[in-house]
């Protein structure tokens, strides 16, 4: 099951760290608590479309491209857990097979 607010926590995450930006910096610039952030950045809270639009802003990222990164990431998500697994005979059903 997708959880939205890990996908989202995820990209935010990963774009802070490609920019080698502290949570620190960016809880200062977004005005949101360290504490708080890293809760977002973790999945663990969901925020709120103005926190995020503040975190973004902080990141210098448009939401429209963090939003773009959550779909993708919840597309692959749901393409892997679409597969279709296909049933194995089991070792004693073979064996049952060819005695009859």
């Amino acid at each position: 099951m997708i959880v939205l607010r890990r996908e989202v926590g995820d990209v935010l995450r990963g774009h802070r760290q490609a920019q080698g930006r502290t949570l620190r910096e960016i809880s200062a610039s977004a005005a949101v608590s360290l504490g708080y952030l890293s809760e977002v950045e973790r999945g663990e809270k969901e925020a709120s479309s103005e926190l995020l639009a503040s975190i973004c802003g902080a990141l210098n990222l448009p939401m429209s491209k963090m939003l773009s990164d959550v779909s993708d990431r919840a597309a692959e998500s749901e393409a892997v857990s679409a597969l279709v697994t296909l049933p194995v005979a089991r070792r004693s059903d073979l064996v049952r097979a060819s005695a009859a």
